[in-house]
């Protein structure tokens, strides 16, 4: 499983990982404050489902992702969690996310498709 942020997008973290029966790449795009609550509770509904977890070696995270072909189950370290969330909060702060969102490039792509 792997982990990015991008600034164009400072609501979510992407998380992909090397589907194992197919050997192709899956991305899927989850809020980081989502995220962030999972590492102290159990958070969301439906397709994204991430909680604390305890293992033999410390605390860990869960992160059920789920879709009409399959349903995917990672755990990662807490900490190595906790310091890809610090590294993207050095990026962009929480609560000042939208001054990083192009609005007019984000609206005039809208209106394109529309």
């Amino acid at each position: 499983m792997n982990l990015a942020y991008e600034l164009d997008d400072p609501y979510a973290v992407r998380v992909s990982f090397v589907h194992p029966g197919t050997g192709q790449t899956v991305e899927w795009i989850i809020g980081r404050d989502l995220l962030a609550a999972g590492l102290a509770e159990p958070v969301g509904e439906g397709d994204v489902r991430i909680w604390p977890a305890r293992r033999t070696a410390g605390k860990a995270v869960r992160i059920r992702l789920s879709s009409p072909t399959g349903t995917a189950l990672f755990e990662a370290p807490t900490e190595e969690i906790a310091a890809f969330l610090r590294a993207t909060e050095a990026v962009v702060p929480t609560g000042t996310e939208s001054r990083h969102v192009d609005t007019d490039a984000l609206l005039t792509h809208l209106l394109a498709e529309g």
